[in-house]
C-alpha cells in the first residue's frame, strides 16, 4: 500500500479526533415503548457537562476526561445513575418505567425551561419541515434478544440502503425526506417503520421469526403474505438451500459458462475508444457536530457543505477530485500493441495531484467479470459467475427485468460462508444470449481486508455478439478508514467512475499504425491545462449539481493555509524529503541515523534537485559521518533524460562509503543504493565483515519497447576491508603475492522486462502502480584486467525472475528464482555470496538463518517462496478468526558450488563453504495482519534451518519482525 495513501489516512484520522469518553444512546419508557424527550444526561463528577435527549429519545455526551457513570434526570421521574465503560459507549438503551415516576418534578423549573430550548437546538421537531432523514438503530430477535446481522435496511422505494453489522447495528441517511424504513431479511417477515423528518436515531427494532403459515416456498424463494402499510411482494433466499441442479439459476449460469465471453478488444484486428475517468476522495461519516470543530472552521468548511451518498446514506465532504480523458488505440495483429493518449487531466484539491490520483488508481484493478478470480487489492475474490460459483455462493432467480431495453434474468447472490473473499449483489443476464449485462458487487460484513470497510461496484456491458462483450461503465466506491471499521467511524470514500464510449473496430491498418507510432507526452501537449470548454465538449455526461458542488467545495478548502500546510506535511512524511523553494529536496530523513560495528553511530545528510515530479534531470548527493571510525563518507550522482519517449537516459556518479557486500545475489549498480545490512540499528550478533568501497559509475539506458529496459554500466571500484583487524579479504594474485585490496573495472549489460507493469509520470523518476506483473532481469558482466588498474579478467551472468501469483480463495504466492555463474576464478569480494540476514527484520530474498559469508559460491541457483493464505486457515478457528490474523508459509532454498581455482587463491580469513552436497533450505511460517482495529501492519516470522547443522555457531531457529502496509 502506498505510503502517500497511508499518510492521507493518518491526516483524516487526525481530523476525526474523538473525546476521551463518548456516550450515545436512547432513553425510552419500557412500558409504553416510547422515547423520552428532554431527559438531562450528565456526569456526576462534572454536572456542567450535560446534554438533553431529543424528540426521539436520542442523546450524545462527550468529555476529555474519563468517568465511571452518568446521571439521568427526567421531569416526574426518579433520578437514576448508570455505569459506563471508558472511552466509547455507543447505542446504549436506557429504560425507565411507570414505577419510576414521582409526584413532583425532580428537575428545577430553570432546567425544565432550558429543556425546551436545548431540545429544539439538538434536533428539528416533527413539525419543522426539514428535508432530510437520518436513521440509526439496532435489529434484534424479539425472542432471543440477539442481534440480527446482514439484514437489508432500505429507505423505501430508493437505492439508499445499509446492511446490519455483526451486532445488528445500521445507519443510513438521505438528503430527501423518505417516510418509511423497509427491513428485509431471510428468516423474518418484511417490516416497515414510519419515519419522521430529520433524525430518527437509536431505534431498537425487534423482529419475530416467521410462522409456518405466514409464507409459502416457491422456486424463487419465499413470498411474504404480510401486509404492513401497503401490499408488497418480497422475494428472499429459501430457508433450506436447494440442490444445485434444482436451483433455476443453475440452468442460466450453466448456459452462461457454455458461452463464456471474452473482452471484445482482443477479438478485432484493431480497436479505438475513448475513456473518461473521474476520481473523488471524500471524508465520510461527518455531521454538523463534527464539522463544528475548530479545524474545520480553519478549513472553511461548514454544515452546508455536507452531502449524502445514495448507496449507503452516509454523509461526506469532498476533499479531492480528478478527471481525465484518454484516447486508447490498440492492435492485435500483426503484433499486439496498445497506446494511451492522455488528452486532458483536471484536478482540484491537492498540488502535485498526479501522485494522489495515481495512488487512488492503485486501489483499483481491471475487472473481467467472467474470470473465476477477481483481483481487488491484489487479493483473489471469487467472481459471482465463476464456474465454482455454486460452491461459494447461494443464488436466487428473483425476476425477469428489462435493462437498457434488453430482457434479462435477475439473479440475487450471496456468499455461503463468512470471512471469505466474496461478494453479494445482483446479476442481470440477458435472456437471449446468456451474457452479463449488468452486475453489482458488494463486500460482506467483516471483510478481512485492511483499511477497507466496504467495496461496492457496478459493471455495465454491451454484448456485441455471442462471444464478445465490451465494457461500458465501471463505478466503484471504496469505504476506507485507517483505524476502525465500526459503522460510525470516520474514514474516506474513494470513488471512481470510468465510462467507455466511441468504440471503433477494424479501422484501416495504416491509420492505426500511424497513431501507435505517434509520439505523445501529456505535459508538453497541454493535457494538464485544458480550459473549461474542452471539458464541456468532451465529457460523456455533463457535470450534475453534486459534481459542481464538489468542485466548489474542494477549491474553497484547497485555498486555505491550513490545508496547504497539511498537504506539505503529508508529502514530507510519505517521501522522507523536505522541499525548499521548489528546487531542492532535503533528505532522505529516514536514513539520517544508522549504526554498524565499524562506524558506530552514523549520521547522514542528503539532498537532491526537485523542481517538479517530471524533472528531466536530477542531481543528488549525501555525506555521512561515523563517530567510531571518525571518517566522512559521501556519494554523488547526476542523471539526465535525453528522450522522454524511449526514456533514453545517461548518468554518472561516485561514492566512498562503508558497505556490507553480499546482501543480494543479483547486483545493483546504482551509486545511491545502500544495503539494509550496512547500517542496521539492531542486528543479530556482531558484524565485522564490512568493506570500504570507492566506486565510480557511468551508465546509459533506453526503453526501445514498452516495459523493456536496456542498460549499460561502466564501473570502476577500489575495495578493501573496512575492519582489517577482524576481516581479511586477502587473495593470491598471479605472481603469488598476498594482496588485501583490489581494483575492479567492469562493464554490465542488463535487460529488464516488466510485462504488464503500469507507470505514471514522464520524468526520470516514475511512479509505479501496484500490479501482479512479473520481473525478469538478465545481466552479463565483463571484467577487464589492466583497464583503469583493474586486476581481473572475468565473465559473469546473472538472472532473476520474480512473480506474485494470485490463486483466488487460497491466497497469493510470491516466487523469486535466481541463477548466477562466474566463469573465472575470483577473490572473495567478487564472488557470489549467498545473502544472509543478521538483522531482526524481514528482508526479501535473503536467508534468515545465515550469517554474512556463511556460503561463498561462483555458481548458484536460489528459490524463495512465500504463500499468503489471507487468513483462510485461521478463519476456521474461532478465536483466531476474531483476531483477523493471517498465515504465511515460507520456503527458501539454494544450491551452489565454488571452483578449486577460487579456493586456491583465497587468502582471506573466510573459509569457503558452498551448499554443493545438498540444497541448503529454510522453512517456516509467519503471522501477519497483527495490530488493532483496522491498523494491522505488523508481521512476525518463525524460521527453522533444514540442514547443514554441523557448521560452527549455526542458527537453528530464528524470529524475524517486520512492518508491511498491505490490504
Amino acid at each position: 500500500m502506498s505510503n502517500k495513501l497511508l499518510f492521507l489516512f493518518a491526516f483524516l484520522f487526525s481530523l476525526s479526533y474523538n473525546a476521551q469518553i463518548k456516550i450515545t444512546g436512547v432513553i425510552i419508557n419500557q412500558d409504553t415503548q416510547r422515547p423520552i424527550e428532554g431527559a438531562k444526561i450528565s456526569f456526576p463528577e462534572a454536572p456542567e457537562i450535560s446534554t438533553l435527549s431529543n424528540n426521539i429519545g436520542y442523546f450524545s455526551l462527550e468529555s476529555k476526561n474519563n468517568f465511571d457513570s452518568i446521571v439521568v434526570q427526567i421531569v416526574n421521574y426518579k433520578k437514576k445513575s448508570f455505569p459506563v465503560n471508558k472511552k466509547q459507549n455507543l447505542n446504549l438503551i436506557i429504560k425507565f418505567s411507570e414505577k419510576d415516576k414521582i409526584g413532583t418534578s425532580s428537575i428545577p423549573p430553570s432546567i425544565i425551561n432550558q429543556t425546551k430550548i436545548d431540545t429544539d437546538s439538538i434536533s428539528p421537531s416533527s413539525n419543522q419541515q426539514v428535508n432530510y432523514v437520518r436513521v440509526s438503530g439496532q435489529l434484534l430477535d424479539e425472542d432471543t434478544e440477539k442481534p440480527i446481522p446482514d439484514a437489508d435496511i432500505f429507505l423505501k422505494n430508493t437505492q439508499v440502503y445499509a446492511i446490519t453489522d455483526s451486532d445488528g447495528n445500521f445507519e443510513l441517511q438521505s438528503n430527501k425526506f423518505i417516510d418509511t424504513l423497509q427491513i428485509i431479511t431471510d428468516k423474518y417477515p418484511t417490516k416497515y417503520i414510519p419515519l419522521q423528518r430529520g433524525d430518527n436515531l437509536g431505534l431498537i427494532v425487534n423482529l419475530k421469526l416467521k410462522s409456518k403459515n405466514s409464507s409459502q416456498s416457491t422456486d424463487k424463494g419465499t413470498v411474504s403474505k404480510e401486509k404492513e402499510i401497503d401490499e408488497v411482494v418480497v422475494t428472499g433466499f429459501p430457508k433450506k438451500r436447494l440442490p444445485k441442479k434444482e436451483n433455476p439459476a443453475y440452468r442460466i449460469l450453466r448456459e452462461l459458462w457454455k458461452r463464456r465471453r471474452t473482452n471484445g478488444l482482443t477479438n478485432f484486428k484493431n480497436y479505438q475508444y475513448k475513456e473518461y475517468e473521474k476520481i473523488e476522495f471524500d471524508l465520510n461519516n461527518v455531521d454538523s457536530a463534527f464539522i463544528s470543530k475548530k479545524i474545520f472552521k480553519k478549513l472553511n468548511i461548514s454544515a452546508k457543505d455536507i452531502d449524502t451518498l445514495d448507496i449507503s446514506g452516509k454523509t461526506y465532504i469532498p476533499v479531492f477530485l480528478n478527471e481525465s480523458l484518454s484516447d486508447i488505440v490498440g492492435q492485435n495483429t500483426p503484433s499486439k500493441r496498445e497506446k494511451s493518449f492522455l488528452r486532458g487531466n483536471k484536478a482540484s484539491g491537492i498540488p502535485n495531484n498526479d501522485i494522489v490520483a495515481n495512488t487512488v488508481k492503485n486501489l483499483y484493478k481491471d475487472v473481467n467479470i467472467y474470470d473465476n478470480v477477481l483481483n481487488f487489492f491484489n487479493k483473489g475474490f471469487t467472481s459471482p459467475v465463476a464456474t465454482i460459483g455454486f460452491s461459494v455462493y447461494d443464488y436466487l432467480l428473483a425476476d425477469t427485468v428489462s435493462v437498457d431495453g434488453v430482457d434479462c434474468y435477475y439473479i440475487k447472490y450471496r456468499p455461503r460462508r463468512e470471512n471469505e473473499l466474496t461478494f453479494k449483489g445482483d446479476l442481470y443476464i440477458t435472456k437471449d444470449t446468456y451474457a452479463v449485462k449488468q452486475v453489482t458487487l458488494q463486500s460482506t460484513s467483516g471483510i478481512n481486508v485492511n483499511f477497507v470497510k466496504d467495496i461496492y461496484m457496478e459493471l455495465n456491458y454491451d454484448n456485441v455478439n455471442d462471444s464478445i462483450f465490451i465494457p461500458l461503465r465501471n463505478y466503484t466506491v471504496l469505504d476506507m478508514s485507517l483505524i476502525t471499521k465500526k459503522e460510525g467511524g470516520k474514514g474516506m470514500f474513494a470513488k471512481r467512475t470510468i465510462t467507455y464510449n466511441d468504440y471503433k473496430f477494424d479501422e484501416p491498418q495504416g491509420t492505426v499504425e500511424k497513431l501507435l507510432d505517434q509520439q505523445w507526452e501529456p505535459i508538453s501537449e497541454g493535457a494538464y491545462n485544458r480550459k473549461d470548454d474542452f471539458w464541456a465538449d468532451n465529457r460523456p455526461d455533463r457535470l450534475n449539481e453534486d459534481d459542481k458542488k464538489a468542485y466548489e467545495m474542494v477549491d474553497k478548502v484547497s485555498k486555505t493555509r491550513l490545508f496547504r500546510n497539511i498537504v506539505d506535511a503529508v508529502q514530507i512524511l510519505s517521501s522522507g524529503y523536505v522541499n525548499v523553494g521548489n528546487a531542492i529536496d532535503i533528505g532522505n530523513l529516514y536514513q539520517t541515523l544508522g549504526y554498524n560495528d565499524v562506524e558506530g553511530t552514523r549520521i547522514r545528510l542528503g539532498a537532491r534537485t526537485f523542481f517538479s515530479p517530471n524533472d528531466m534531470w536530477r542531481v543528488e548527493g549525501y555525506t555521512a559521518y561515523g563517530f567510531k571510525d571518525d571518517q566522512f563518507k559521501y556519494g554523488f550522482e547526476g542523471r539526465l533524460m535525453l528522450n522522454k519517449y524511449n526514456r533514453f537516459t545517461i548518468g554518472a556518479g561516485t561514492k566512498r562509503d562503508i558497505t556490507q557486500l553480499g546482501t543480494s545475489l543479483t547486483e545493483n549498480e546504482g551509486i545511491m543504493t545502500r544495503s539494509f545490512a550496512s547500517s542496521s540499528i539492531i542486528s543479530r550478533g556482531s558484524n565485522e565483515y564490512l568493506s570500504s568501497v570507492n566506486q565510480t559509475n557511468a551508465f546509459l539506458s533506453i526503453e526501445p519497447w514498452k516495459n523493456v529496459q536496456l542498460r549499460l554500466d561502466g564501473t570502476y571500484q577500489y575495495i578493501k576491508s573496512a575492519n582489517p583487524f577482524k576481516f581479511n579479504i586477502g587473495y593470491y594474485n598471479k605472481k603469488g603475492d598476498n594482496k588485501n585490496d583490489l581494483y575492479d573495472s567492469h562493464l554490465t549489460f542488463s535487460i529488464q522486462a516488466r510485462p504488464g507493469a503500469k507507470y505514471s509520470r514522464f520524468g526520470l523518476d516514475r511512479y509505479e502502480h501496484t500490479t501482479l506483473s512479473p520481473t525478469l532481469i538478465l545481466k552479463y558482466i565483463k571484467g577487464f584486467n589492466g583497464v583503469l588498474d583493474g586486476d581481473f579478467n572475468y565473465d559473469k551472468i546473472q538472472f532473476l525472475y520474480n512473480h506474485p501469483i494470485l490463486w483466488g480463495p487460497i491466497g497469493k504466492s510470491n516466487v523469486t528464482f535466481e541463477f548466477g555463474k562466474s566463469f573465472n576464478k575470483l577473490p572473495l569480494s567478487l564472488l557470489g555470496i549467498i545473502p544472509g540476514n543478521q538483522s531482526y527484520g524481514i528482508v526479501n530474498n535473503t536467508f534468515a538463518l545465515l550469517d554474512y559469508y556463511d556460503f561463498v559460491t561462483d555458481i548458484y541457483t536460489a528459490l524463495h517462496v512465500e504463500h499468503h493464505f489471507n487468513g483462510r486457515i485461521f478463519s476456521y478457528i474461532p478465536l483466531l478468526k476474531k483476531l483477523q490474523l493471517r498465515e504465511v508459509a515460507i520456503f527458501r532454498g539454494v544450491w551452489g558450488d565454488i571452483s578449486e581455482g577460487s579456493k586456491n587463491m583465497n587468502a582471506s580469513n573466510i573459509r569457503y563453504v558452498a551448499p554443493n552436497k545438498d540444497i541448503y533450505y529454510e522453512y517456516g511460517f509467519g503471522i501477519e495482519n497483527i495490530g488493532f482495529g483496522n491498523l494491522r501492519i505488523f508481521r512476525v516470522d518463525f524460521n527453522w534451518r533444514g540442514n547443514y547443522l554441523h557448521m560452527p555457531d549455526v542458527n537453528k531457529f530464528g524470529v524475524k519482525f517486520g512492518m508491511q502496509f498491505t490490504f
